[in-house]
C-alpha cells in the first residue's frame, strides 16, 4: 500500500510539492506535445484532484497553451532546472478539466507502485512503442476516465 501524502519535486529540489489525495488513475499521454515536453516518446501522468496538490518549497513558474480542444492549458515547472510538474486547464467552476490536474509521475519520490493502466493519443505515438493489450487505448484524448480510474482502483494501491 501506498501512503499519503505523495511528494515529489523537480530534478534541482527547488520545487517541491505534496498531493494529499490519491490520484484517480495513471496512464501514458503519446500527445505531440507531452513528447515535445518530455523529449522522450510519452509522458506518464497521474489525474489528480486539482485542490489535492500543495506545493511545499518554491511556487512554480508558468507556461500556458491553446489544446488542440480549444481550451487553455497550463503547465507548472521549475524556474531553475525546467522540470515540468504538472498540467491543467484553465476552466470554469462547473467544468470537470479545471478540477483535475495531470502531474508529471516521473517527478514522484517513490515511482515503484506506478503502473498504467491506459495510453491516450496512441494515434501520435511513435511506431517503436509497444502497447500491451492489457491497457485501455485511446486514439485521442482519453473518453473513458471512469473505466480509467476503476482500472486503476483495481490494482489497490491506496487504501
Amino acid at each position: 500500500m501506498v501512503d499519503l501524502p505523495l511528494t515529489g519535486g523537480c530534478q534541482c529540489g527547488a520545487v517541491r510539492y505534496e498531493l494529499n489525495a490519491p490520484p484517480t488513475t495513471v496512464y501514458n499521454c503519446h500527445c505531440t506535445n507531452c513528447q515535445t515536453i518530455s523529449g522522450g516518446a510519452f509522458a506518464t501522468v497521474l489525474m489528480s484532484p486539482r485542490d489535492s496538490l500543495r506545493f511545499t518549497a518554491a511556487e512554480p513558474a508558468v507556461t500556458e497553451w491553446q489544446a488542440t480542444s480549444g481550451k487553455m492549458r497550463f503547465g507548472w515547472f521549475c524556474g531553475s532546472c525546467g522540470v515540468r510538474i504538472a498540467h491543467g486547464t484553465h476552466a470554469g467552476p462547473d467544468d470537470l478539466a479545471g478540477k483535475v490536474l495531470s502531474v508529471r509521475a516521473g517527478t514522484l519520490d517513490d515511482t515503484s507502485w506506478v503502473r498504467p493502466v491506459g495510453d491516450g493519443w496512441v494515434r501520435s505515438a511513435q511506431p517503436w512503442v509497444v502497447i500491451p493489450d492489457d491497457r485501455r487505448k485511446f486514439e485521442k484524448q482519453p473518453d473513458d476516465y471512469p473505466g480509467l480510474a476503476a482500472a486503476f482502483a483495481a490494482q489497490k494501491n491506496f487504501g
